[in-house]
């Protein structure tokens, strides 16, 4: 096929057969992860009735993962991916049998509430260590099997397959709360795993890139920093979305919201928590169908001040269909964010440094969710659960207009 035709080819990347490996396996990872995200806020709010314990899951998780980016980094551009993706599977599937055994009917006659919310806390500790090293490599693999002139259709097809799993994860957890209650979920949640990772087994292998390991582990951690702080465009996106999803962190008191602000219950709460995504997953389809092809920095920019507003609208609305209305728009906007970032760092980086750099931005992006949901649970804890969401979006609002005037190569980045 001509250059030219790939690239207006909406499906050209989806046409590599590795490549739809790598996607099914990780559809299936990431809907097991968020039916799990989504199961332990709604099981810890049951056990301790407490908003800060919910942010607490997010610190939990967020000390081990921003510690050991830089070092995750290093580690797989000097590693076979494949081999350590699958690690990074059967370790998560490990930490799901733990939590299976702690929602046992014998495990809640036998030990306290408090003691079980702290084997939680430590095995969300332990997925903290295992991300930090499992979720960069998911991007580095595509940049291996996909070539170059179509990595923007891939990264965006690997944008709205994370999402689509995000949502299906989100949903279908809350709703197999409510039919199979907390050890059914987490079953189901082991099986998803299990599948996910024979279907990753088909990849093939991916050695090192050529010059990855010719320098000293903390030369490497260096090198890989420097390029992040001296590429403007990525360290601006970086730092907006940072603080936008530190500040923005509503999703982290919808069970609260659920429970006992709008009274849906289980299942009004996975559709809470799904409608962010399932506003993203749509603006993703229409990117993939109409890419952005020019002013991508002033779109960034207008989509997470728009992301900010939806997040005020939903703290202030008593009502489910405009609180879900809220957050489908407001993941549509967020969906716009995320694809543009993804293809800055994929287009940007150099082959031999995407596990620093995407670690980099595990650090920045990822990781800023759980210190959102941190934020979230000790401002709710402080101000109360309403005043401290508004207080979230209007602080993200802030933070664009503050980008805005103080970088201006992002708002006039194009790609």
């Amino acid at each position: 096929m001509p250059e030219n035709n790939k690239k207006d080819d909406p499906f050209v990347s989806v046409k590599i057969p590795e490549y739809r490996n790598l996607m099914a396996g990780r559809f299936l990872f990431i809907v097991g992860l968020r039916m799990m995200g989504t199961l332990v806020g709604w099981w810890i709010y049951n056990l301790t009735n407490d908003p800060l314990a919910i942010g607490l899951i997010g610190l939990s998780e967020v000390i081990p993962a921003v510690s050991l980016a830089l070092y995750a980094g290093h580690v797989i551009d000097l590693s076979e991916k494949r081999k350590l993706i699958l690690q990074g599977v059967v370790f998560y599937f490990l930490c799901a049998v733990i939590l299976l055994l702690l929602s046992t009917h014998y495990t809640s006659d036998n030990i306290s509430s408090h003691w079980i919310a702290i084997c939680i806390y430590t095995v969300i500790f332990c997925t903290g260590i295992i991300r930090a090293f499992t979720g960069p490599v998911f991007a580095v693999l595509l940049a291996q099997i996909v070539p170059k002139e179509i990595l923007q259709n891939a990264t965006t097809w690997n944008q709205g397959i994370w999402l689509s799993a995000s949502v299906t994860g989100h949903a279908v957890g809350g709703l197999l709360i409510a039919l199979l209650d907390i050890n059914g979920t987490l079953a189901v949640i082991c099986c998803l795993i299990f599948i996910s990772y024979f279907i990753l087994l088909r990849l093939k292998t991916k050695p090192p890139i050529k010059g990855a390991g010719e320098k000293t582990t903390w030369d490497s951690v260096k090198e890989g920093l420097n390029f992040v702080f001296k590429t403007k465009e990525v360290l601006g996106a970086l730092s907006l979305d940072l603080f936008a999803v530190l500040f923005g962190g509503a999703v982290a008191m919808i069970p609260i919201y659920a429970r006992d602000i709008l009274k849906v219950g289980s299942i009004g709460f996975g559709w809470l928590n799904a409608a962010t995504d399932m506003g993203a997953i749509f603006i993703v389809i229409i990117l993939v169908l109409f890419p952005l092809k020019k002013q991508q920095g002033k779109k960034l920019l207008f989509a997470v001040a728009g992301f900010g507003t939806c997040i005020i609208i939903f703290a202030l609305s008593k009502i489910f269909w405009l609180s879900f209305a809220a957050l489908l728009i407001g993941g549509m906007v967020d969906g716009i964010s995320v694809v543009i970032r993804g293809t800055i760092l994929q287009l940007k980086t150099p082959s031999h440094m995407r596990g620093r750099v995407l670690s980099v931005n595990s650090m920045f992006i990822n990781s800023s969710n759980e210190l959102g949901q941190f934020e979230s649970g000790v401002a709710a804890k402080l101000l109360g659960v309403i005043p401290s969401v508004v207080f979230g979006g209007t602080m993200t609002l802030l933070v664009v207009i503050t980008t805005w005037f103080k970088a201006p190569s992002l708002r006039k980045m194009e790609y």
